[in-house]
């Protein structure tokens, strides 16, 4: 830009010598006359009377308002180069923190039925359903994940048993269409999972799927006590669920059982009645 600026300047002020730098002789009034011969070396001589300073003062003009333009032409691209580089590097800075920062964030959920965590989250630590006996008729009423390696505290001698073990009551004749497993009074285990880079996290009860902008975690069948029963929590269990171990007695506890819809006050559509009830666990 700036060599395209000098090459101007200097053709204009070539053009200025030509006018002003004539090359007659013996003439008072020389400064106010060009000269120039004719054509085809006819020995005769052109003169006209021009009004050169005034020209040259139009061709000053000119050139300074060129050099002027090309000059703010010139700076404007620098200084949008600048400006482009500025906002670049700025950009990279915040995208830079914000993700040190979502590094340093998370969420926590529980994965019902598995001892594991899906892939990409890391274990905090793997246990075993526990919760109220299903007879109870106060006390909590939510499913807890109870770890494999507890800090037991002192006995004691007052009655008030609320935390139990947990069992699937999932027969062959109660359990959700494609179960793998027959698992039928076996003890249910979980594992409490870490999220990096999410802010929420959240159980959507009759779907297999999350919503758009929405990441899945896992996916599988709502369980809960059996309705006859007092009430016990919602829980989403793992489409893959595992027993804990090889045991199996009716030991009972928090029970899991499988769900169905039931239609009326629940609008079917878009529901279905007597159907299993799906859920998923997203995070974002």
């Amino acid at each position: 830009m700036f060599l395209s600026i000098i090459a101007t300047a200097y053709t204009l002020s070539l053009l200025l010598f030509l006018v002003h730098g004539n090359t007659c002789s013996g003439d008072s009034n020389c400064e106010d006359i060009v000269t120039m011969p004719l054509l085809y070396g006819l020995r005769a001589t052109l003169k006209a009377d021009l009004d050169v300073k005034n020209m040259n003062d139009h061709l000053k003009t000119y050139i300074a308002s060129e050099i002027k333009k090309g000059f703010a032409n010139a700076m404007n691209d620098v200084m949008k180069q600048i400006v482009n580089t500025g906002l670049e590097e700025i950009n990279a800075t915040i995208i830079a923190a914000i993700q040190e920062s979502l590094a340093e964030k998370g969420v926590t959920y529980i994965r019902w039925g598995r001892k594991g965590c899906p892939a990409g989250a890391d274990i905090i630590y793997t246990g075993q359903v526990g919760g109220n006996l299903y007879t109870n008729k106060g006390g909590g009423v939510n499913y807890l994940c109870l770890p494999n390696d507890p800090e037991n505290g002192p006995h004691q001698s007052y009655s008030n048993d609320q935390v139990y073990g947990s069992e699937y009551k999932l027969s062959s004749s109660s359990k959700p269409s494609g179960w793998s497993e027959n698992m039928y009074k076996q003890e249910v285990p979980c594992a409490v999972c870490y999220q990096q880079r999410r802010s929420a996290v959240l159980m959507i009860p009759g779907r297999k799927t999350c919503y758009k902008g929405w990441n899945s975690e896992y996916h599988g069948y709502l369980m809960s006590d059996h309705k006859i029963h007092y009430r016990q929590d919602f829980a989403c269990v793992d489409i893959n669920a595992e027993p804990l171990d090889n045991k199996n007695g009716s030991e009972d506890g928090a029970l899991f059982y499988a769900l169905r819809t039931k239609c009326g006050s629940l609008r079917c559509p878009p529901y279905t009645n007597e159907a299993d009830v799906l859920c998923v666990v997203c995070t974002k």
